[in-house]
C-alpha cells in the first residue's frame, strides 16, 4: 500500500493560510457558513460548494481581514467583528470594507481578481479609481481608518506578503488563462 507523504494544496491557499496564521487566525473550513468570525481567533470559511465560483478561500481571507481592519482592534473579540449581514444600518460599514479590499488590492493588480463576490458586487464595481479619496460616502472615512490601523499594525506584512505573492502568481496564471477564468482579469498595476 503506498503512504501519500503530500497533499496538493492551492498555491494561494497557502499563501493566504499563512498571511491568517501571521496575524493571529485560524482559518476552518464548514458547510455550515460562507464567511464567519467567532471573535475567538477562528474564522470560518464556507467549503468549495458553499462559495460562488468567484470565490476562492484566498478572497474570503482577504475580505474578513478587511472587515477586522475597519472595524478596529476592539472588534477582535465580538463575533463577525460585531456586524450584523441583515442590519441596514450596518451596510456602510460593507462599503468600507470593500473600499478597503479595493484600494489594497489595485496596487498588486488584483482589484477585480479579489473583486466582492455577493449582492456588494455592483457596489464594488462603481468605485472610483481612488476609493480612499472621500467623494461624500459615509463609508470612505471608515475606510480610511482601516489603512491607517493597517499602515501602523502588525498585520501590515503579512497582508502585504500574501498580496505581493498572489499577484506574482496571477501574473503566470493569466499567461494560460482563457476569458471564463478569474485569472484573466489580474492586470499589471492598478485598473
Amino acid at each position: 500500500m503506498r503512504t501519500i507523504k503530500y497533499e496538493y494544496r492551492d498555491p494561494l491557499e497557502v499563501i493566504w493560510l499563512r498571511a491568517a496564521a501571521d496575524m493571529g487566525m485560524r482559518i476552518e473550513r464548514s458547510s455550515d457558513v460562507f464567511a464567519s468570525w467567532d471573535g475567538n481567533g477562528v474564522l470560518h470559511i464556507g467549503g468549495p460548494k458553499t462559495l460562488d465560483p468567484d470565490d476562492s478561500l484566498a478572497q474570503m481571507i482577504f475580505h474578513e481581514t478587511c472587515h477586522a481592519l475597519v472595524e478596529g482592534p476592539e472588534a477582535l473579540g465580538k463575533p463577525d467583528w460585531g456586524l450584523e449581514i441583515d442590519n441596514p444600518a450596518h451596510r456602510v460599514r460593507e462599503h468600507a470594507c470593500l473600499r478597503l479590499q479595493a484600494a489594497l488590492a489595485a496596487p498588486h493588480g488584483l482589484r477585480q481578481f479579489f473583486a466582492a463576490t455577493t449582492t456588494f458586487r455592483r457596489y464594488f464595481d462603481q468605485l472610483p479609481e481612488d476609493p480612499l479619496k472621500d467623494g461624500g460616502d459615509p463609508a470612505t472615512p471608515m475606510a480610511q481608518a482601516g489603512w491607517e490601523r493597517l499602515q501602523a499594525g502588525d498585520w501590515a506584512a503579512p497582508l502585504s506578503h500574501a498580496l505581493e505573492r498572489s499577484a506574482a502568481i496571477a501574473a503566470i496564471v493569466k499567461q494560460a488563462a482563457t476569458g471564463e477564468s478569474l485569472w484573466s482579469v489580474w492586470t499589471d498595476g492598478v485598473r
